[in-house]
């Protein structure tokens, strides 16, 4: 009796520990969420901070800065400009602080061609990646990361195709054009005015008088149009190339009296501009997406520097022809600031 109690009790321990290795669910770790990125700066530094477009140039940037922080909670991105477009010295020396202090990266819109390539080298040689804005730095690409800009030689041309047209409706095939520019030798000068300038040649029989250099000033760019407009009363066309110089050119015609008695076409879209446009001192206004340039600078440079992505080399952030026609579209009121 005790053995057969025994075999019993040995098989009902047996049976047990069966159904407990085969009933019981598998064991297994909890899944590991990838860590975020750590902090670190993104900054970005453009050409000057005292104008709308380099303002909106900041929207887009900050824009960035709010979505980026959902996944990287200690990212900053600092914006800074130099006084003036014409102050290349402290542009330099603002890249430099941002060496010094170790950012993550660099947005930068510099503010000539040639004389912010040494700036750009010694952050690519302290391992910083930059994406460049607005204004392509000359020579060898491979010192920054990434071009993003509007199409300026495009945009040039468009703006020259917009003042032939307007001008050959207006039954004129002869006469004076005057450029009003900003700063000499900027990359999106060069682009955008000798875009312009080909395009009148090759496909007119305008004369375009001497280029005018405002340094991107809206004083200087005003006072500069008075005297052109005081000095050839025959003028019959005026484009101005950059926000300020347009700015400051709308207001000479205004208080020239000469709003809709002359073609003019502007470059940029704050909303002194758009004003223009709208009361008929301006004809078209060529605008860039700055808020664009910002943003995507940011999401770039992040994506090399913080989750080494690699990006496109060059993005056309685009432009607009923004006319009386077109100005209260939805596709206006997105680029227009």
């Amino acid at each position: 009796m005790k053995k057969q109690l025994f075999v019993l009790v040995s098989l009902l321990v047996a049976a047990s520990m069966v159904l407990t290795s085969c009933g019981a669910p598998a064991t297994t770790a909890a899944p590991v969420a990838p860590a975020a990125p750590a902090g670190g700066e993104i900054a970005v530094i453009v050409k000057t901070g005292n104008s709308s477009f380099w303002q909106n140039v900041q929207t887009g940037a900050m824009a960035a800065q709010a979505e980026l922080k959902k996944q990287t909670p200690k990212l900053s991105v600092t914006f800074l400009g130099a006084q003036s477009e014409s102050n290349i010295t402290e542009e330099i020396n603002i890249v430099q602080s941002a060496i010094d202090r170790g950012v993550k990266a660099i947005v930068l819109a510099p503010s000539d061609v040639t004389a912010l390539q040494p700036a750009v080298k010694s952050a690519k040689d302290a391992g910083i990646p930059v994406i460049i804005i607005d204004s392509k730095l000359n020579g060898d690409a491979s010192q920054y990361t990434a071009f993003l800009a509007t199409d300026n030689k495009a945009a040039g041309e468009a703006c020259a195709k917009a003042m032939i047209d307007l001008l050959t409706k207006a039954g004129k095939t002869e006469g004076k054009i005057q450029v009003m520019s900003y700063v000499a030798g900027v990359g999106s000068e060069i682009g955008r005015v000798g875009g312009f300038n080909d395009y009148i040649k090759a496909n007119s029989k305008f004369t375009l008088l001497p280029t005018q250099y405002s340094n991107a000033d809206m004083p200087t760019a005003l006072n500069q149009t008075t005297n052109v407009l005081q000095a050839n009363p025959d003028l019959i066309g005026i484009f101005g190339a950059n926000e300020p110089t347009a700015i400051g050119m709308g207001q000479a015609i205004k208080q020239a009296g000469l709003g809709g008695k002359i073609v003019a076409i502007g470059f940029d879209g704050n909303s002194v501009l758009a004003g223009f446009i709208k009361d008929g001192t301006l004809q078209a206004i060529a605008v860039q997406s700055s808020f664009n340039m910002g943003y995507l600078g940011v999401k770039n440079a992040y994506d090399v520097a913080f989750a080494g992505k690699t990006v496109p080399a060059y993005v056309d952030t685009g432009f607009l022809m923004v006319t009386k026609d077109n100005i209260e579209s939805q596709d206006a009121k997105n680029v227009l600031y």
